[in-house]
C-alpha cells in the first residue's frame, strides 16, 4: 500500500503525533478496537429506526474487512469508495476499508456522470461500494474506469437483506453477500502506520478540478485529539450526537465516524437533512447533547413550526462550522433552544478542524482560537509576516494537515511549502486577543474602485434584515469601479424591493460596500453540506 516513503513526512508533525497518540497506537484501527473492547453493548449509530451497538459495528466492519482482502482479491493501499448517506451501512464500510489496510475515498452520492468518472479516474478506485438507487447513473460510469469490483446495498439491507436488484455491471454483490462471505475468511493484519494513507477528501472544485486531499492516518488521529481536547467528554455519560453532516464529508467524518465513536459517543445519523421535519421528529426523540450544522441548517430548522417542541436542556453545545456563522441565527438560536452555537473552521486539507470556539474562550464573530498543536501566520501578497490586526492569508501548520493533493506535485507545491505551511486561501485577521476572524475567501474577495470588500460582512448586515431568509454576495464585472456588489436574497416577504434593501445597507456599510444590484430568487444554490455556492451565482 503507500507507505510512508510514498508520502512527505513532516518533523513537526511527526513531534505532535507522539504527544497527542500517548497509547502508541499505530492506525486509526487501534483506536477503533479499543472503543469497541471498551464499549461493545454501547449504541454506536442509529439511521432510519435502527440500532448498531460498537460491538456489531465490530463485528460487521471485521466482515467487510475480510470480504476485501479475501473473495474481492484486494490488496492494501488499493483505493476504495463510498458513495452512501448517512446510513449505518457507512461506518461498517469505512471501518472494514480502513481495517483492510485500504485507502478509503468519499464520494458524494448526488456527484453526475461528469464529477464520478473524473474522481474514481483520478483516485484509482478498484472497488466501489454504493447505494441501489444510485445504479442507474453508475451502469454509465463504472465501465469506463478501473473499478472491478461494485458493492450494493439497499436502505434496509441492515433489517432484512434484500434481493439483488438488476444490474448489467460485472462483479457486483450486495452488502449482505459481502458481509456473509467474509465471516468465513480470515482478517490478517495489514501493518498500517500513522504515515500510511488513510483517505482521499476531494474538495469541492471550487477553484478548478476536484483535487483529492491525501490524508494519513497520524492526520485524522490527530484531528481527533485535538478536537477532543477542548471538549468535556465523559465516556461514563456519552455523548448522543444529532449527525446531519454527510458522513463523506469531513465534517461529518471526523466528527461521527471517528471522534464521537472513538470517544463512545452515540451517532443518530439524518439520512437526508433536507427533509427538516423528519429531522425534527428525530431530534424530539433522543435527548441529544450535541449538534453538528450550518446556517442554513440552523435557519431551516428554526423555520419549523415544531421547532420550539424540541427538548434542548441535554445539549452541551452546537458546533457551526462550513461556512460563517451569521450572528444574527446564532442570537435567535441561543434565544430559543438556551444552547450556545460555537463557531468552528476546518478544510478538507486539514482533516476538519483548524481553529474552534468552546464555551471557555468564545466570541461570536471570529471562528475562535487555533487548535492546540495547530502553528497560524497571517501572511501579505509577498509572504511576509502581518502583525496582528492585519488582513491577509491564513497559513497553517500542524499535525492534521494533509500530506498533498494525491498525483499533483505542482498543486501540492502550490499549496504546501516545504517546511508544512499550507495556504487555506482564506483571507484572515489575528486579533491581539489570540481570537482569529476569517474576512473571505481570497476569490471571494470584491474589488471595488481598489477598496476590498468581503461578502460575509455584507450577508452578515443583510442578514438582519427581518424579511430576509438567505443572501449572498458577488462581484459583478463594473466598467467604472471594476467590479460592483450584486446581492441575491431569498426574502419571507414579497413586498420588499431592491431599493428598500439598499437602504438598510447604507445604514451599515460604508458607500462602496452597498449593493448596487440586488436579485430576489425562490431559493438559492447550495453544496451538499448547505453551504451558499457563490461560484453558481458568479457564473
Amino acid at each position: 500500500m503507500p507507505h510512508s516513503n510514498d508520502v512527505k513526512v513532516f518533523p513537526y508533525e511527526q513531534a505532535v503525533l507522539e504527544e497527542l497518540n500517548p497509547e502508541g497506537y499505530t492506525s486509526l484501527v487501534g483506536m477503533f478496537e479499543q472503543a469497541c473492547g471498551r464499549f461493545p453493548e454501547r449504541p454506536a449509530f442509529t439511521a432510519i429506526g435502527q440500532t448498531l451497538t460498537f460491538a456489531e459495528i465490530d463485528r460487521l466492519s471485521r466482515d467487510f474487512a475480510a470480504w476485501l482482502v479475501g473473495p474481492a482479491g484486494l490488496v492494501s493501499g488499493q483505493r476504495v469508495a463510498i458513495q452512501l448517506p448517512n446510513l449505518c451501512q457507512y461506518p461498517i464500510v469505512a471501518w472494514g476499508i480502513l481495517r483492510a489496510g485500504m485507502v478509503l475515498v468519499n464520494t458524494n452520492p448526488l456527484y453526475t456522470q461528469r464529477e464520478l468518472l473524473h474522481q474514481f479516474t483520478d483516485a484509482g478506485v478498484t472497488a466501489l461500494v454504493c447505494l441501489a438507487d444510485l445504479l442507474p447513473t453508475l451502469e454509465q460510469v463504472v465501465p469506463k474506469t478501473g473499478i472491478e469490483r461494485v458493492v450494493v446495498t439497499n436502505v434496509f439491507d441492515l433489517m432484512a437483506a434484500q434481493p439483488a436488484p438488476d444490474s448489467a455491471l460485472p462483479g457486483l454483490v450486495t452488502l449482505p453477500e459481502a458481509l456473509a462471505q467474509g465471516a468465513q475468511c480470515e482478517l490478517p493484519q495489514p501493518g498500517t502506520t500513522l504515515n500510511d494513507i488513510a483517505m482521499l477528501q476531494y474538495t469541492g472544485g471550487t477553484t478548478g478540478v476536484a483535487k483529492g486531499a491525501v490524508l494519513t492516518h497520524g492526520n485524522i488521529l490527530a484531528s481527533s485529539r485535538q478536537s477532543g481536547s477542548i471538549v468535556e467528554i465523559d465516556p461514563e455519560q456519552p455523548d448522543i450526537v444529532i449527525a446531519p453532516m454527510p458522513l463523506y464529508h469531513i465534517y461529518g467524518f471526523t466528527m461521527n465516524i471517528v471522534g464521537t465513536f472513538c470517544a463512545g459517543g452515540h451517532s443518530v445519523l439524518i439520512p437526508d437533512p433536507r427533509d427538516i421535519g423528519s429531522m425534527i421528529e428525530t431530534m424530539k426523540a433522543y435527548p441529544f447533547t450535541a449538534l453538528a450544522g450550518v446556517n442554513t441548517l440552523f435557519v431551516g430548522l428554526m423555520q419549523h413550526p415544531e421547532f420550539d417542541a424540541v427538548d434542548f436542556s441535554h445539549v452541551k453545545g452546537v458546533i457551526a462550522g462550513g461556512a460563517a456563522l451569521v450572528e444574527e441565527i446564532a442570537s435567535e438560536w441561543k434565544q430559543r433552544t438556551g444552547s450556545d452555537i460555537y463557531e468552528g473552521y476546518g478544510l478538507s486539507e486539514t482533516a476538519s478542524a483548524l481553529t474552534c470556539n468552546s464555551e471557555e474562550f468564545r466570541q461570536l464573530g471570529t471562528v475562535g482560537k487555533p487548535m492546540p498543536y495547530m502553528q497560524v501566520k497571517i501572511v501579505g501578497q509577498q509572504g511576509e509576516a502581518l502583525h496582528n490586526g492585519e488582513e491577509g492569508e491564513l497559513l497553517v501548520r500542524g499535525p492534521q494537515v494533509m500530506h498533498g493533493y494525491w498525483q499533483r506535485p505542482e498543486a501540492t507545491a502550490e499549496a504546501l511549502d516545504a517546511e508544512g505551511w499550507f495556504r487555506t486561501g482564506d483571507i484572515a485577521i489575528m486579533q491581539e486577543d489570540g481570537f482569529i476572524r476569517i474576512c473571505d475567501r481570497v476569490k471571494d474577495m470584491i474589488l471595488v474602485s481598489g477598496f476590498n470588500v468581503y461578502p460575509n460582512e455584507i450577508e452578515g448586515v443583510v442578514y438582519a434584515h427581518p424579511d430576509v431568509v438567505e443572501c449572498a454576495a458577488v462581484g459583478v464585472a463594473d466598467e467604472k469601479t471594476g467590479e460592483a456588489v450584486k446581492l441575491y436574497v431569498v426574502s419571507s416577504n414579497s413586498e420588499l424591493d431592491q431599493e428598500s434593501l439598499r437602504n438598510f445597507c447604507r445604514e451599515q456599510l460604508t458607500a462602496y460596500k452597498v449593493p448596487r444590484f440586488v436579485e430576489f430568487q425562490t431559493e438559492l444554490p447550495k453544496s451538499n453540506v448547505g453551504k451558499i455556492l457563490r461560484r453558481e451565482l458568479r457564473d
